[in-house]
């Protein structure tokens, strides 16, 4: 590993500005570190060396020019697999579109092309974002880069585990139910789901339309307020795109590094620890709010009684718009095409051999599922039930932000499982998704970042949440957090890890 795989973003767009180092050889750089860790991490569908080395020296140009460029010119970034790039193959981890090359970028794509970073691929993830594991990616697994018996969470573990074994200082996910800050938790990373609509879903293949949200992955709170504010801000092509400007993330990422937080009340949410939590995860949770507390913030407990009910509602809700977004993979149009062995073709034998060959268990489970809820007789007893339930929820969040500027919780309750350790119960794997789910529910924002090593010497995530459209709040505390921590530990807690075994 090069140092310069080592490098935050910040630090290496630094070097990349002061023309100490070129794009073409972070890039390069890095699609060494893929090809020497690929083999045990698989954190990669689909690599694009040669179009991200284009970018690179396209950018190396126009520096030499003189040419003013946007700060993360040049900096190599990864994107998970469910969102559009036009030219490089989009498959949601689905063998229903394997091979499919969509003719267009999604918006936060054009804007990373725009601003110069050399995108090195596509990353893993559970099939159509649904897991908590990427276990139910068609294309095999994705490895800890921790431990590589474990799971790097889901459903974006490939955009996690990238960032975390130096094979990407940034990298975009989606956070659905938690798919960015979960594995941000168990792998060590920084992961930030930003307000809902505050950063445009044009591009991003649906899975559930009120609660999908594009964010960053990246290793420090300040390289996601600079990932955030490029592809973030109002987008014409989608509908629920907020047309206002961004809050000065990067402002307040900055300042939260001085630790100062006087003034700050940090709100402890009582319904997201206690019972059911790891007891590392526990301990972890409890050290930081101290530190919070010696940095001047003033914890106060809140209660959020409908948040035990989020979990019954998100799996009652995503479902049944997952059932309704999927319908239009039917092998008519685009991606696989199955036609029956025996008797006639019609449109409907065609959809069923497709959809029965092309989706895999955990996407037939959800969209059963949601087709049930949304059925005559049953909408208003389930699916009307559970947006009722998120109306509460939102109102528990409202009444928690009056006595807190921000709340918190530890991200996951658990660290990372072994791989297959749950893969056969679905319920067990839903609890994972427990604490980052109401957040999604009420579309306020959320960010994850390392907080330490349980006692099985695997990292914990700290997540702070905010109201909708503050997300400075976000990157003020978890910055101060992570300024903190690092002062204890000497350093990155990502330096902590064992070396990869590159060879397993």
């Amino acid at each position: 590993m090069t140092d310069l795989t080592r490098l935050s973003a910040a630090d290496l767009a630094d070097k990349l500005a002061a023309r100490d180092v070129s794009s073409v050889e972070a890039t390069q750089a890095h699609l060494d570190r893929i090809a020497e860790v690929e083999p045990a991490v698989h954190a990669f569908l689909h690599v694009s060396g040669d179009e991200a080395l284009a970018t690179a020296r396209d950018i190396d140009a126009r520096r030499a020019a003189g040419e003013q460029l946007h700060t993360l010119a040049g900096v190599p970034i990864a994107v998970k697999d469910i969102i559009v790039t036009k030219g490089l193959p989009t498959t949601a981890g689905s063998k229903i579109l394997e091979g499919w090359v969509p003719p267009y970028d999604a918006t936060l794509v054009s804007r990373i092309k725009d601003a110069g970073l050399p995108i090195l691929g596509k990353t893993n993830m559970d099939e159509f974002a649904m897991g908590s594991s990427t276990e139910h990616s068609a294309f095999g697994n994705t490895h800890n880069p921790w431990d590589l018996d474990r799971i790097p969470g889901g459903s974006g573990g490939g955009s996690a585990a990238a960032v975390a074994a130096y094979e990407a200082p940034l990298a975009i996910g989606t956070d659905t139910g938690g798919s960015i800050r979960q594995p941000a938790a168990v792998t060590g990373t920084v992961g930030v789901k930003p307000t809902y609509g505050g950063v445009s879903r044009y591009g991003l293949i649906a899975l559930a339309s009120s609660l999908d949200q594009a964010g960053p992955v990246t290793r420090t709170v300040l390289d996601s307020a600079l990932l955030h504010e490029l592809i973030g801000g109002h987008d014409p092509r989608d509908s629920t795109s907020i047309d206002e400007p961004l809050p000065d993330l990067v402002a307040a990422a900055r300042l939260g590094r001085t630790g100062d937080l006087t003034g700050v009340r940090v709100g402890v949410v009582s319904e997201l620890t206690g019972e059911g939590y790891q007891a590392g995860v526990s301990a972890r949770f409890a050290e930081s709010l101290d530190l919070l507390r010696s940095a001047g913030a003033e914890i106060v407990e809140v209660s959020c009684p409908h948040f035990t009910y989020a979990l019954g509602a998100y799996y009652l809700i995503l479902p049944s718009e997952a059932s309704s977004n999927l319908a239009k993979f039917d092998g008519m149009r685009f991606g696989l095409r199955v036609e029956p062995d025996e008797g006639p073709i019609t449109a409907e034998r065609v959809m069923a051999a497709t959809r029965g060959a092309g989706f895999g268990d955990e996407v037939k489970r959800r969209i059963i599922l949601g087709t049930y809820a949304l059925s005559a007789g049953y909408y208003d007893a389930y699916y009307g039930s559970a947006q009722k339930v998120r109306t509460l929820i939102q109102r528990d969040f409202a009444a928690a932000f009056e006595q807190a500027d921000v709340l918190v919780s530890p991200t996951a309750p658990t660290t990372a499982f072994k791989l297959g350790e749950k893969l056969d119960d679905p319920l067990a794997m839903y609890l994972n998704d427990v604490a980052t789910i109401p957040a999604n529910l009420a579309g306020v924002p959320g960010l994850s970042v390392p907080n330490g090593l349980s006692d099985d010497g695997l990292p914990v995530g700290f997540q702070v949440l905010a109201p909708a459209k503050a997300d400075d709040r976000l990157y003020r505390v978890g910055a101060a957090l992570e300024a903190l921590l690092e002062a204890q530990w000497g350093g990155p807690l990502l330096d902590r890890a064992p070396e990869l075994e590159v060879g397993k």
